[in-house]
């Protein structure tokens, strides 16, 4: 009898060549505005007007009128502060006049050391008096002012909580504003990809105005994926003891932009980001599957018989190593 016939195992075999490789760290998150702010008034009093742009949803520039309360109290509140200043004014120039004649005849030893001294008080007290007539006049300037409120910045109203004929209370929120400059994303990476990556992890004398790491967003809306390209702006202040975690924000400009049928980065919207890392030379790309261990690769030689070799891993995701 003859010995039976070895049978070679069938395999799969992929040739691969150095190259260079931009390394990517994978990581998510919900979009948020880069400033959320409340809409309060600083005086009290019906809302008599609001603009076509404060309803939820609507936009607006910066420094544009959304609200107005009514002004005929603060209107009155101002003439009356006017007037006072006024009295004010009189009171103090009859008072340096009497001050002055006093000093006349105290002079020449005509009057009293006593009735000086009431001059002068009298005089002192009616500059007082003049600051504070100035300083209730420029208060109801400005209440007077307040009664229209203004955009703080360009944006968009997220929520609104008032409308014509409220009486709203100085300090009530009347809406929630977001601006609309730039969206942020708050992006969490683990410790072992962030020697992928070249992170702004900014010293203290260090500038705040770097270019930034590029990343891509990828989102689906309405049955379709979208990208947009952002900037990794700043890092966190700190690292989460429990995850390791750092988290990283990006930036998005004009998020509410049109660009063709993409719809607009919305608030809210949870989105898949590609951080762009270092650009490795000479390295190749291999499946998962070909590892054995950590750092052994199933290698086909000449003679078609498969060996381990040891590489060096740069990095291995879940179904290809970075050799």
């Amino acid at each position: 009898t003859s010995p039976p016939e070895a049978l070679a195992r069938l395999v799969r075999v992929i040739e691969v060549t150095p190259e260079k490789v931009q390394l990517r760290v994978t990581t998510h998150g919900a979009v948020a505005p880069r400033t959320e702010s409340s809409l309060v008034p600083e005086v009290s009093g019906p809302i008599v007007w609001v603009s076509p742009s404060f309803t939820s949803g609507g936009f607006f520039e910066e420094g544009e009128p959304l609200v107005r309360i009514d002004p005929r109290d603060y209107q009155v509140a101002l003439e009356l502060a006017r007037a006072n200043l006024a009295r004010a004014e009189s009171e103090l120039e009859r008072a340096a006049k009497e001050s002055k004649r006093q000093q006349n005849l105290a002079e020449r030893e005509i009057a009293s050391a006593a009735r000086l001294d009431g001059a002068v008080t009298e005089e002192r007290v009616a500059r007082a008096a003049r600051r504070q007539a100035r300083a209730n006049l420029e208060k109801a300037e400005r209440d007077l002012k307040r009664t229209e409120i203004r955009a703080p910045f360009t944006g968009r109203v997220r929520e609104r909580t008032a409308d014509v004929g409220q009486f709203v209370n100085r300090g009530t929120p009347m809406a929630r504003l977001d601006a609309t400059d730039f969206a942020e994303i708050r992006l969490p990476i683990s410790d072992d990809e962030l020697a992928f990556l070249d992170l702004p992890l900014w010293y203290r004398d260090d500038g705040a105005n770097a270019e930034g790491t590029p990343v891509e967003l990828r989102a689906n809306f309405a049955g379709a994926e979208h990208t947009w390209e952002g900037r990794v702006v700043r890092t966190e202040g700190e690292i989460d003891p429990k995850t390791r975690m750092v988290h990283v924000i990006a930036r998005v400009e004009d998020p509410y932009g049109r660009s063709g049928d993409r719809p607009p980065l919305a608030v809210g919207l949870f989105v898949e980001a590609q951080i762009l890392g270092h650009q490795t030379e000479d390295v190749v790309t291999v499946p998962r599957a070909a590892m054995r261990g950590v750092d052994r690769l199933l290698v086909a030689d000449t003679e078609d018989r498969l060996r381990f070799r040891r590489v060096e891993v740069i990095r291995a995701g879940r179904e290809e190593v970075v050799l």
